[in-house]
This record gives C-alpha cells, sequence and structure tokens, in this order.
C-alpha cells in the first residue's frame, strides 16, 4: 500500500510540473520576422507629358515617395524610347533624390516613369508614364507618340459579341492627328478595318471563343507616322 501511494505521488507531482511549465514554454521560440510592405509608388512631376524639350540635358523630377514601415526608400528612373518600354531603354537605379539629369539625343520622343525602392529591396509599381520630344535641330516636324491603348484591356476577356476599340495618342506639334485601324485573328494584324478616321474609337462585331489583335497607325498629315504596338483581348 506504501509503494502504490508513493507512486501516485510522484505521477502527481509530475503533472503538476508539467502543467506549470515544466515542458516547455513559448517564450523559447524565435520571435516572427515582420512583414516587409512595399513603398508608395511615386508620382512624376517633370518634363511633364507631351512636352516638348528644346534642351536635350533634361532634368527629370518627382514627389517624395513614403515607406508604410518607415524603409528608407530611394528610386528606379526607367527610360525608353517606345511606350512598352522594350526599346533603347535605360534603368538609372539607386537614385537617392527627387530628380535626376540625363543628357539625350535630339529629335527623339522618349517614354519615362519611375518606381520606389526600400532599403530592403521591395519596390512599387512603376509610376503613370509620361512622354516627351527632345527638340531636334532647324525645328523639323515632329512624328506623332505612339498610341497609347484604353480599351479592351491587354487579354481581356469580353463576353459580349460586340466591343468598342478606344485609343489615345497625340502630337507635340498640335498637328490633326488621324489612324489606320488594323484588326483581326491573325497575329500581327493585316486587315485595315479603318482609315483616317480622326475619331479614337471603332466598333467591332465579335465571334466566342475567339482571339482578337488589333493595332493604331497614326499619321499627323506631314509624314510624320507612328506604328502602335500589337494589343490583343479575347471572347468568351
Amino acid at each position: 500500500m506504501k509503494s502504490t501511494f508513493k507512486i501516485c505521488t510522484l505521477i502527481t507531482a509530475s503533472l503538476f510540473l508539467f502543467s506549470c511549465g515544466g515542458g516547455g514554454s513559448d517564450d523559447d521560440q524565435p520571435d516572427p520576422q515582420p512583414i516587409n510592405n512595399a513603398p508608395n509608388n511615386p508620382v512624376i512631376s517633370a518634363p511633364v507629358n507631351n512636352l516638348l524639350c528644346i534642351n536635350n540635358v533634361v532634368q527629370f523630377q518627382w514627389e517624395a515617395a513614403t515607406d508604410p514601415d518607415g524603409d528608407t526608400v530611394g528610386y528606379q528612373l526607367q527610360l525608353a524610347t517606345n511606350n512598352q518600354f522594350t526599346e533603347n531603354v535605360q534603368n538609372s537605379s539607386n537614385i537617392v533624390g527627387t530628380s535626376y539629369q540625363l543628357s539625350l539625343n535630339k529629335g527623339v520622343a522618349y517614354y519615362w516613369r519611375v518606381k520606389t525602392v526600400d532599403s530592403k529591396g521591395l519596390s512599387s509599381e512603376y509610376s503613370n508614364m509620361f512622354q516627351f520630344y527632345t527638340e531636334g535641330d532647324g525645328g523639323s516636324n515632329h512624328v506623332p507618340f505612339a498610341p497609347n491603348i484604353v480599351s479592351p484591356k491587354l487579354n481581356q476577356l469580353i463576353q459580349t459579341n460586340t466591343t468598342k476599340l478606344e485609343w489615345t495618342a497625340s502630337d507635340v506639334d498640335n498637328d490633326p492627328l488621324t489612324y489606320d485601324v488594323y484588326f483581326g485573328t491573325v497575329n500581327p494584324p493585316t486587315t485595315k478595318v479603318a482609315e483616317n478616321q480622326s475619331a479614337k474609337t471603332f466598333d467591332v462585331t465579335l465571334n466566342s471563343s475567339t482571339e482578337y489583335y488589333w493595332k493604331i497607325v497614326v499619321n499627323d498629315g506631314k509624314g510624320g507616322i507612328s506604328i502602335g504596338q500589337i494589343w490583343n483581348f479575347k471572347t468568351d
């Protein structure tokens, strides 16, 4: 009987110790690492959109961005000669302030944008894109800027049997612009469905379960022509 009592006492003591933390503590676990949040998108300001820069030494400027975690931020400036940022791209990284100067070629259309990068390497989305021209020698006619898509968005799924193609375009000389519309199921589209129209929209009829491709050619009436990129969308 005494032996049985001793065993029960030991078991009870062990359970008491375990219930009071003898089996380990969460305090021994390492603290979870805080989640790093992306910095805010910058807002670009100069050179303003659609500007004709008289000087080919260009000062780029944007507003200071912030980081929700209080991290130090820098900036990356991206510059290209097409609005898809695939041609003659320059990436100027690790910019500390809110301005950056570049010497550029004369008589060229440029497209630029900026993103914010925090001290841990996490970046924001790019800002809106601005476009500008550097003045060439002799004040010649400037080619229109490449058109920008409005709708349908790239790879959008359309669930109707008609849609409106819509785009924007501009010219630093303020020449009246006309547009040729290419549309079809072949990539690149070769069928011209509209020519020399002044409107920046065009209505098309669609078939179901089909992928469509379209592009816009911009003409300023003085020999300046810009060919837009190929855009696409699908039908349900």
